[in-house]
C-alpha cells in the first residue's frame, strides 16, 4: 500500500511536471562578469574542504555559476551542479526521492521549493540563518527555505504614448487602455502574480479580470518579459507586464534610465500587482554532508553572495545592509500583497484558470 508520504509527492509531482512548460529559465542574462565575493563570511572558512556537494539550480547558468565557482575556491568544497528549470528539477527530485544525490534546491520562485516541503523532502534550516532574511521572504512556518533575492512585478510603459499612466494593475482594464497592454500568460513570474491574485482577493475575482483584460484587447503574442520591454522601448504598445530586473539590466547598455524609451510603475499597497517574489534555496532532507550544504546556503547570504546579485543580476538583496540594485526603489520602500510566498505553490489552480479563460493551452 503507498505510504502517506509517497501519496503527496505523487500529487506534487502530477502539479510540477504539469507546471514545466510555463517556468522557463531566468529569461535573461547578467551584465557581465563583474566582481563576485571575495570571502565567503563568518562561519565556514575551509574546514569542508574536500568536501563534495550537488546542486540542482532552476536558476540559469549564466547568472549563478560565477558565484559558485568563487565559492569553491573559497571552501574548498566542490560542487556539481544541475541546471534546468525549476518545475524540472523539483520534479527530478520527487521522482529520486529519498534517493536523490540532490543536497541543495536553489529554486527561481518559492512555489517550487515550497511543493517540495510539503512533500516531506526538504531539511531544515537554523534559525540563524532565517533571521538574516527579512520575514516577508522566508515561510511563515517552517524552516525549508529561505529566500535569496527578490524580484518585483511591475507596469512598463511607454511616455510618449501614455498620458495618464496607471497606478495598479486593476487600472489597465479602463477603456483608456484598450489594445495597448502586453503580458505573457506562460511565463512562470506572470502565473506566480495570477497565483498571487487568486490567494489575496479570491478565485472569482482574479477570473473576473483576467476576462476585462481580455476584452480589453490585452496583446498576449509576445513570448518572454524581454520582447515586451523591448516593445514598450521602442513604441511598439504602450504598456506591459514584467519583473523590475528586465529594466534595471537594460540601463547600463543605454547609459541610464534617461535614455530608456520605458519607465516603471511599481504599484503600491496590497495591489496584486505589486507583488514582490523572491529566489529561494533550502537543503535535502537526505543531504549527505550537512554542513557543507549548510554553508553553501550561507554563502549566497553571506554580504559578497547578496552585492553580487544586486550589482550583476539587478535582483533585489534579502538581507540587512547590502545596497539595493541602481535604478529602481529601494526594497523597504515595495509594498505588496500580504502573502506566505509558501502559498505560491498553488499555480496548479492557477493553471487550470488560465487555460478555463483561454490564455493558455
Amino acid at each position: 500500500m503507498p505510504t502517506r508520504r509517497w501519496r503527496a509527492a505523487s500529487a506534487v509531482l502530477t502539479l510540477l511536471v504539469l507546471l514545466a512548460p510555463a517556468c522557463g529559465g531566468d529569461d535573461g542574462s547578467a551584465s557581465g562578469s563583474g566582481p563576485v565575493p571575495s570571502s565567503v563570511g563568518d562561519g565556514t572558512d575551509r574546514e569542508l574542504e574536500g568536501t563534495t556537494i550537488t546542486v540542482y539550480s532552476g536558476r540559469d547558468e549564466e547568472l549563478v555559476q560565477p558565484l559558485i565557482d568563487r565559492f569553491e575556491a573559497d571552501t574548498g568544497i566542490t560542487v556539481e551542479v544541475r541546471y534546468g528549470d525549476s518545475a524540472e528539477m523539483a520534479a527530478q527530485i520527487l521522482e529520486e526521492g529519498s534517493e536523490t544525490p540532490a543536497d541543495v534546491f536553489y529554486s527561481q520562485e518559492v512555489g517550487a521549493v515550497g511543493a517540495l516541503a510539503k512533500a516531506d523532502l526538504m531539511g531544515r534550516l537554523p534559525a540563524e540563518v532565517l533571521e538574516r532574511v527579512d520575514e516577508r521572504f522566508r515561510p511563515h512556518e517552517g524552516t525549508a527555505w529561505v529566500g535569496v533575492t527578490g524580484r518585483s512585478r511591475v507596469i512598463v510603459y511607454n511616455p510618449d504614448l501614455v498620458d495618464d499612466p496607471p497606478e495598479s494593475v486593476l487600472d489597465l482594464t479602463d477603456p483608456q487602455y484598450e489594445g495597448q497592454v502586453a503580458w505573457v500568460p506562460g511565463n512562470a513570474s506572470f502565473q506566480s502574480f495570477v497565483t498571487a491574485f487568486r490567494v489575496t482577493r479570491g478565485e472569482d475575482a482574479a477570473r473576473q479580470w483576467l476576462e476585462d483584460m481580455q476584452a480589453n484587447g490585452v496583446d498576449g503574442d509576445y513570448e518572454s518579459n524581454v520582447d515586451v520591454l523591448d516593445a514598450v522601448s521602442n513604441g511598439d504598445i504602450a504598456l506591459g507586464l514584467i519583473n523590475h530586473y528586465y529594466w534595471a539590466r537594460a540601463l547600463p547598455e543605454v547609459g541610464g534610465a534617461e535614455n530608456m524609451g520605458s519607465r516603471l510603475i511599481f504599484p503600491k499597497g496590497d495591489d496584486p500587482g505589486a507583488l514582490v517574489n523572491a529566489t529561494a534555496v533550502g537543503v535535502l532532507a537526505g543531504a549527505e554532508d550537512e554542513s557543507a550544504a549548510q554553508a553553501f546556503v550561507e554563502y549566497l547570504l553571506s554580504e559578497a553572495g547578496q552585492s553580487y546579485f544586486a550589482e550583476e543580476v539587478f535582483e533585489y538583496p534579502l538581507v540587512e545592509g547590502v545596497d539595493d540594485p541602481e535604478g529602481v526603489p529601494p526594497l523597504e520602500e515595495l509594498e505588496g500583497p500580504a502573502i506566505d510566498l509558501t502559498d505560491l505553490d498553488s499555480l496548479e489552480e492557477t493553471q487550470s484558470l488560465l487555460s478555463e479563460v483561454g490564455l493558455i493551452s
